[in-house]
C-alpha cells in the first residue's frame, strides 16, 4: 500500500508499505477514505517530540471503511464506515472505566504517558496512523463510531480529534455565561475551540496569533474578536487594557510545542532540546488571565521540562487544568451538534490533497502557505 512515512525531521515521504494485518483478536483493518494533517503531526515532522522513528506512518485522524475482521470482534461487520477516535484504549481499565480513554493504563508500555496514539511517535506506543491507504484498528469494539447513513466521512473526520480536543479545551475553562474568554492559537484546534466557547456561554472570545489569513478565517468562521501578537507591544498590557485591566475569565492554550519564543526558549527547545519547544502560550495564558481565573492547555507539549512561571500561576490563584482529550466521551453528543448545524466542522477544510501530495500538504501547513487552514488526504481507494 501507499503510506505516509517519516525520514527525520522536515522530511517525509510517500513509498510503498506492507499492508497491515490483523495480530489480534479484536483488530480490524480499515479501507482509509479520509485522512487530515494535525497540528501534533507537525510537531512529529519538526522534530519536537522524542523517539518518532524513520519509517514511521503519521497520522491519528482518519474515517475508513472495515475490511477485515479479528474473530472476537462484536460491534462491526465489513462495510461498515467508522471514524476512529485518536486515543487507541482498551475500554476495561481503571481510567477506562471512568471515561479517561486519554489515560488508558493498557495501550501504551510507556504507562506514566498518555495512551497509545495512533501515528505519534512510540512514547505513545508506535502504532502506525492513517495517512495510508489501509489502517490496523486495535481494540476495535472500544473505539470507532459507525457513521451514519445520512452523514458522510468529511462531516464526522474531525470527530476522530480535533474538535473534541476543542470541546474539552472550552469545557475544561469552565466557562460561564458572560465570561471572557482568551484563545491563544487560530490553527484549527483554536478556531474550533472558540466554537465551542460560544456553545457554552462565553459572552466574549477572543483570538491571539501572528498569522492574518488564519485571523481573518477565525473572524468569519468563529466571529470573534482577534489580535496579532506581533501588531502590539506587549500582548499582555494589550490583553488587560481590553479586560478592564484585570484580564480574561478564562485562557486557552491552543498553541503547544511550536509556539514561537524568546531566543532562550528556542535555544533550550528546539536547537538543544531540553525543554518541550517555546512555552510562550502558557506564560501568556498565566500573565493574561485575572486573579482567580481558569486555564485550559490543550496544546501539546514534550518532555522533559518547561520554564514556566508557575509561581505567578499560584499567586494569582489560577485553575489550571489539562489533558489529552478523552475523545470517546464527546463523540455522540458533539455529533448531534453537527447534524443541527451548531457546528460545522468540514467548515474548516481548505485543502483535499491525494495521497501522493502528502509532503505538500505538510509543508503548506507548516509554513502557513496558499491560506491553508485544514488538509484533508483523499486515498486512491477512498471510493
Amino acid at each position: 500500500m501507499q503510506a505516509m512515512t517519516y525520514h527525520g525531521p522536515k522530511r517525509v515521504r510517500v513509498e510503498n508499505k506492507p499492508e497491515p494485518r490483523i495480530e489480534h483478536p479484536n483488530d480490524v483493518i480499515l479501507r482509509v477514505t479520509r485522512a487530515a494533517i494535525c497540528g501534533s503531526d507537525i510537531h512529529l515532522y519538526e522534530g519536537l517530540i522524542p523517539d518518532t522513528r524513520v519509517g514511521h506512518t503519521f497520522g491519528h485522524e482518519f474515517t475508513g471503511v472495515v475490511e477485515e475482521l479479528g474473530p472476537s470482534v462484536q460491534t462491526l461487520k465489513r462495510g461498515d464506515r467508522v471514524v476512529v477516535p485518536f486515543n487507541i484504549s482498551c475500554g476495561t481499565c481503571y481510567f477506562c472505566k471512568r471515561g479517561l480513554t486519554a489515560n488508558c493504563e493498557n495501550t501504551n508500555p510507556n504507562a506514566d504517558l498518555a495512551c497509545g496514539v495512533y501515528g505519534y511517535s512510540h512514547t505513545t506506543g508506535g502504532y502506525d496512523g492513517g495517512q495510508a491507504e489501509y489502517v490496523r484498528v486495535p481494540f476495535a469494539d472500544v473505539g470507532p463510531m459507525k457513521i451514519p447513513d445520512d452523514m458522510d466521512d468529511e462531516d464526522v473526520l474531525f470527530l476522530s480529534d480535533i474538535l473534541p480536543t476543542a470541546y474539552q479545551g472550552a469545557e475544561m475553562g469552565e466557562i460561564v455565561d458572560g465570561d471572557t474568554v482568551v484563545v491563544y492559537g487560530a490553527g484549527p484546534v483554536g478556531i474550533l475551540t472558540a466554537r465551542c466557547a460560544w456553545l457554552m456561554g462565553a459572552g466574549r472570545v477572543i483570538m491571539v496569533d501572528h498569522v492574518d489569513y488564519r485571523l481573518a478565517f477565525a473572524r468569519r468562521y468563529a466571529q470573534v474578536e482577534t489580535i496579532n501578537y506581533r501588531q502590539v507591544d506587549d500582548i499582555v498590557l494589550h490583553i488587560k487594557k481590553m479586560t478592564d485591566g484585570r484580564g480574561a475569565d478564562v485562557c486557552i492554550d491552543a498553541v503547544g510545542c511550536d509556539a514561537s519564543g524568546s531566543h532562550m526558549h528556542t535555544v533550550l527547545g528546539k536547537i538543544l532540546k531540553l525543554e518541550g519547544g517555546a512555552p510562550t502560550a502558557i506564560e501568556w495564558c498565566i500573565n493574561t488571565a485575572r486573579k482567580g481565573g481558569k486555564i485550559s492547555l490543550i496544546g501539546v507539549y514534550g518532555p522533559p521540562w518547561n520554564m514556566i512561571p508557575i509561581g505567578t500561576a499560584m499567586n494569582k490563584g489560577l485553575t489550571l487544568r489539562m489533558n489529552q482529550c478523552n475523545v470517546k466521551r464527546y463523540m455522540p453528543h458533539l455529533l448531534e451538534h453537527i447534524r443541527a448545524g451548531r457546528i460545522d466542522a468540514k467548515g474548516i477544510i481548505s485543502h483535499r490533497l491525494s495521497i501522493e501530495e502528502i509532503p505538500y500538504g505538510y509543508e503548506i501547513f507548516t509554513k502557513k502557505q496558499d491560506e491553508c487552514i485544514k488538509c484533508v488526504i483523499v486515498p486512491p481507494r477512498a471510493a
